[in-house]
C-alpha cells in the first residue's frame, strides 16, 4: 500500500517558505554567532509578543522546557505533580527527571484534556504543581484548572507543546499559568528544522532563574551561580523559527479550515470528530477522530493512500517505564477507552484542496465499507 497523502509532512512547510528560511539561515551562518546570539534574542522577544507575555526563554527541546520549568519551580523529591496519562511521554518523563512523583489523572470525555474535577480530587499535601496538557492543539479548561490551583496554592505549568496560538477566552495558552512550556519539534504548528523549545512566563524572577538553569547557572561566563544545565536553542533554529512565526497565524487558520471540511464530511458517519467550544480556540496540531473499529479503519484508509497515526497508542500509566506510578489497568477509564479509538488524520497547512477532498472521500468510503453500507 502506497501512502499518497502522509499524516504529517514537515518538509512541505520548509518548501512553502524556502526562500525566507534559506535567507535566514545564511544570515545566521554569516554572522559568526551560533549560540545565544541576536537570532535567539530576537526570537524570544517576538515569541513573547505573539503570546502576550513579558518573557520567553528559549531552550533545546520541549522536553527540557518542561523539565527546566519544573526545576525553576523548585520541584524535586518528595513532591507530587499532577498530570494526565493521555499525552506525549515527555510530559511525565520531565516530572520523573526532577525526582518528583507524577500523579496521573483522567481526562474529560469530550476534549480529552485534564478533567478539573479529577484534578481537584487528586490534590494532596505533597502536590506542588499541576500540568494541564493542551492536547492536539485544544486548550484545556484553564479557567477552572487555574481557579482550583490558586485555591490549593499550586503552581500551574501549561504543557503547550501542541498548542502554539491556541487560546482560552481569547487569552493565549502559556499565559495563564506561572509558566508555559513549548516544543518546536519539526511537526509542530511552529516547528524548527531540528529540536527546540521555550518556556514563557510573566514572572521576571522565574525568567531569570530559567536563563541560569539553561546554561550552567552562569551569570558570569564560566562561573556558576547555581547548578544548571546545557539546554540552548542554537542561532540557526532561532532564525528559522523567526520566519515561521511570521506565518503562524495564517497557517493555524488554514489548519482550522481543513478541520472544518473534515468535520462536515464526517457528519453523516459514525466517526466522532474533535469537539469545538465557544470559549476556547483550538489550532489543530492534530485532527484526531474516534472510532470503535480504529485499526480496521486505518487499514482501509491506508489502502486508499491516506496516512494516519495514533496519538497515543498506550497511555503512560500503562507503559512499562511508568506503570509503577499508576493504579494499573482500569484506573483511568476515559483515557484507556480513548487510546483504543483514536486516529489522527492528515493535517498541515500545505494540504491542497484536492488532497483535503481526497481525505474526506476516503474517510466516507472507508467508514461505509466498514459498516457494510452501500457507497453513494
Amino acid at each position: 500500500m502506497t501512502v499518497t497523502i502522509p499524516q504529517a509532512n514537515p518538509r512541505a512547510n520548509y518548501e512553502a517558505y524556502r526562500e525566507e528560511i534559506d535567507a535566514a539561515v545564511r544570515r545566521a551562518l554569516e554572522s559568526g554567532r551560533y549560540i545565544h546570539g541576536p537570532e535567539v534574542e530576537a526570537f524570544e522577544r517576538e515569541f513573547a509578543t505573539f503570546l502576550g507575555v513579558p518573557h520567553a526563554v528559549a531552550v533545546a527541546s520541549g522536553t527540557e522546557a518542561l523539565w527546566l520549568a519544573l526545576r525553576a519551580l523548585n520541584v524535586g523529591p518528595g513532591d507530587d505533580v499532577i498530570a494526565v496519562s493521555l499525552t506525549a511521554v515527555a510530559t511525565v518523563a520531565a516530572i520523573v527527571e526532577t525526582g518528583a512523583r507524577p500523579v496521573m489523572v483522567d481526562v474529560c470525555a469530550d476534549d480529552l484534556t485534564l478533567d478539573p474535577a479529577r484534578f481537584a480530587a487528586a490534590i494532596s499535601p505533597r502536590t506542588k504543581v499541576v500540568i494541564p496538557v493542551h492536547l492536539y492543539g485544544q486548550a484545556a479548561r484553564l479557567k477552572e484548572i487555574c481557579a482550583i490551583a490558586e485555591k490549593a496554592g499550586l503552581a500551574v505549568l501549561e504543557d503547550c507543546a501542541q498548542a502554539h496560538g491556541a487560546a482560552c477566552e481569547g487569552r493565549a495558552v502559556g499565559s495563564w499559568g506561572r509558566l508555559g512550556a513549548f516544543s518546536f519539534y519539526p511537526t509542530k504548528n511552529l516547528g524548527a528544522i531540528g529540536d527546540g523549545g521555550a518556556v514563557v512566563t510573566s514572572d521576571p524572577s522565574l525568567a531569570e532563574r530559567l536563563r541560569l538553569l539553561r546554561e550552567y547557572g552562569w551569570r558570569e561566563r564560566y562561573v556558576s551561580a547555581i547548578h544548571g544545565w546545557n539546554s540552548r536553542l542554537d542561532e540557526l533554529q532561532a532564525a528559522i523559527l523567526r520566519v515561521k512565526l511570521l506565518h503562524l497565524t495564517a497557517d493555524n487558520g488554514r489548519r482550522t479550515g481543513i478541520a472544518a471540511e473534515y468535520t462536515r464530511a464526517l457528519a453523516a458517519t459514525d466517526v466522532i470528530p474533535p469537539p469545538t467550544f465557544a470559549d476556547r480556540t483550538t489550532v489543530y496540531h492534530q485532527y484526531v477522530v474516534r472510532h470503535p473499529q480504529r485499526d480496521p479503519l486505518r487499514e482501509l484508509l491506508a489502502a486508499r493512500g491516506i496516512g494516519t497515526a495514533i496519538h497515543y497508542p498506550v497511555p503512560i500509566h500503562l507503559q512499562d517505564a511508568y506503570r509503577h506510578f499508576g493504579a494499573g489497568p482500569g484506573s483511568l477509564p476515559v483515557t484507556e477507552r480513548a487510546t483504543a479509538e483514536l486516529i489522527s488524520l492528515p493535517i498541515y497547512p500545505e494540504l491542497s484542496e484536492r488532497e483535503v477532498k481526497e481525505v474526506c472521500e476516503a474517510c466516507q468510503s472507508a467508514v461505509a465499507e466498514l459498516a457494510g453500507w452501500p457507497e453513494n
